[in-house]
């Protein structure tokens, strides 16, 4: 998996974390369907922390492979 293609799916992550923070009722976030749009806002955000770690890890592999 290349860096571009990681980036665009970060992106993809943020565009699914702005839609459901559209979708939460502030007045009581732990009911009904906001409940369904928090979990669909930690999700993407799980998934960029993931995949800024994968982009960490192969920096660090191609120094070492460098040396």
């Amino acid at each position: 998996m290349n860096r571009i293609f990681s980036i665009v799916l970060i992106v993809l992550a943020l565009a699914l974390i702005a839609y459901n923070v559209t979708l939460v009722d502030f007045a009581a976030p732990f009911q009904g369907d906001s409940t369904v749009a928090l979990i669909g806002i930690i999700a993407p955000l799980c998934a960029i922390v993931l995949l800024l770690l994968f982009i960490t890890s192969k920096k660090v592999q191609k120094k070492i492979n460098e040396d």
